[in-house]
C-alpha cells in the first residue's frame, strides 16, 4: 500500500464496510449490529444507501455504572399532606373528647339589697366558663341553715356563661339579714355569696 494513499477515514470506512470473513457481525432479526469506537461520515453515507439497516450502539460501556434517575419529590408532598391531615384529626378529637369545661369566675347577686313584707328574693348566680362543653355540679346554701342537694347544669360548646337561680321566700314581720351562697363542686371548686335584708314591721 502506498503511504500517500493512506488515510484514517478510508481505513475506518474499510473496516465498517468490508469486514474480514472471520469478523462476522451479530444478526438480530435481519438487522446488522456494528460496534466500535466510532463511525465515520463515509460509513454512515454508505449505510444509508445500503439495503442493510445499520444500528449505531450508544449504550454504556461495560464496567461504567448507568446514571441514577433523579428522585421524585412527590413522596415528600404526600408526607406533608398526611401530617396535616393527622394534625387536623387530632385537633378535632381533642375538642370532642378532650378536657371538660373549666370554670373561670362565679358571682352571686339579687335585684335589690332590701326585701319588703312577704317577698321572694331571686338570687342569681352567674358562672363564667371557657366555652367547652360539660356539666356543672353545684348547690345552694342559705344562712337559715338549709341547703339544696346536688344540682347539675349542662353546658353546650361555645356557651361561656350559666345563670343559676335561687328563689327564697320570706313571710311575717321583723328584720332578717339573709346570706345566700352558691357553691360549685365540679369540675373545680368555686363559691360566691350575696347578703340582703328582709324587713317587715
Amino acid at each position: 500500500m502506498n503511504d500517500d494513499d493512506y488515510s484514517a477515514t478510508e481505513l475506518g470506512s474499510h473496516w465498517f464496510e468490508r469486514p474480514t470473513p472471520e469478523a462476522t457481525p451479530d444478526r438480530v432479526e435481519g438487522e446488522v449490529l456494528r460496534f466500535g469506537p466510532g463511525v465515520t461520515a463515509a460509513a454512515v453515507r454508505r449505510a444509508e444507501n445500503s439495503p442493510t439497516v445499520v444500528q449505531i450502539w450508544h449504550g454504556t460501556l461495560p464496567g461504567v455504572p448507568a446514571p441514577r434517575p433523579a428522585r421524585s419529590r412527590w413522596p415528600w408532598r404526600y408526607a406533608f399532606a398526611a401530617v396535616v391531615l393527622v394534625a387536623v384529626l387530632v385537633f378535632l378529637a381533642w375538642r370532642q373528647y378532650g378536657p371538660t369545661v373549666a370554670v373561670r369566675d362565679v358571682t352571686v347577686s339579687t335585684p335589690g339589697h332590701r326585701l319588703d313584707c312577704d317577698s321572694t328574693a331571686d338570687v342569681v348566680g352567674v358562672v363564667r366558663t371557657d366555652g367547652r362543653p360539660g356539666t356543672l355540679t353545684y348547690r345552694w346554701e342559705r344562712s337559715d341553715g338549709t341547703r339544696s342537694g346536688a344540682l347539675t347544669e349542662k353546658l353546650t360548646r361555645g356557651q361561656k356563661e350559666a345563670r343559676l337561680h335561687l328563689l327564697w321566700t320570706f313571710r311575717g314581720s321583723g328584720t332578717h339579714q339573709a346570706v345566700a351562697r352558691l357553691v360549685i363542686t365540679s369540675p373545680s371548686p368555686h363559691s360566691s355569696a350575696v347578703t340582703f335584708t328582709y324587713h317587715c314591721g
